[in-house]
């Protein structure tokens, strides 16, 4: 029972970190150039979950404009809003599940401690 938690907490950690790559791709949807990140979550050698973080480089969509005759153009972030809002939302009730379960195991521990107590 014991390891269930310890691979609960460890998803917490994992989860914790993909809620904060996407707080940072939102923090950054209008920064000219920035290149979102995507926290992957894999199994871990104990069997726990862990998170990978790695850079999206596609590009961003271009603006190009026109000041005294010179032509410039930007790049603009390649954040998507809506996909980060999806992925919060998905993350957040992940974390809610894990700590649930732990809840969960906390209180069968205790009922078998009064049974054996």
């Amino acid at each position: 029972m014991v390891g269930s938690i310890g691979n609960s907490v460890a998803a917490l950690k994992a989860l914790g970190t993909k809620m904060d790559v996407t707080a940072k791709n939102i923090a950054n949807a209008n920064s000219d150039g920035y290149k979102k990140s995507r926290a992957i979550l894999k199994e871990d050698p104990n069997g726990g979950v862990g998170a990978h973080v790695e850079t999206i480089d596609t590009p961003g969509p271009s603006i190009v404009s026109v000041e005294n005759g010179q032509k410039s153009e930007r790049e603009l972030s390649n954040v998507d809003l809506t996909e980060e809002m999806t992925e919060m939302i998905l993350t957040q009730h992940s974390y809610t599940a894990n700590l649930k379960s732990i809840e969960t195991e906390d209180e069968m521990l205790g009922a078998a401690l009064d049974i054996v107590g």
